[in-house]
């Protein structure tokens, strides 16, 4: 079964998004500006999201980890929530 880890950071714009993309990609910790900026619970935890299967995420979510790359940047991914900057942090593909 497919598995994957990832982490987050959820915003409530595409132009807010973009600008902390900026900044993880200029060498800005990714835990650090998901405590800072994320609107998600999981902020708190730099956020992870710990293990989960396809299907248990929304649909674009879903999408963008299981058919990303392990630790390349994604987004913005608009989802029903948002918009996201998505790190897969591992994934399993069996």
């Amino acid at each position: 079964m497919m598995k994957a880890t990832a982490r987050h950071i959820l915003v409530d714009s595409e132009e807010k998004c973009m600008e902390i993309k900026k900044k993880i990609e200029d060498g800005s910790d990714f835990a650090q500006m998901a405590k800072e900026y994320s609107a998600c619970p999981s902020g708190k935890q730099g956020g992870d999201l710990g293990e989960f299967n396809p299907g248990q995420m929304v649909r674009e979510f879903d999408k963008a980890v299981f058919e990303g790359e392990v630790g390349k940047l994604t987004g913005p991914v608009k989802t029903q929530f948002g918009y996201h900057l998505i790190e897969v942090t591992s994934l399993n593909k069996k």
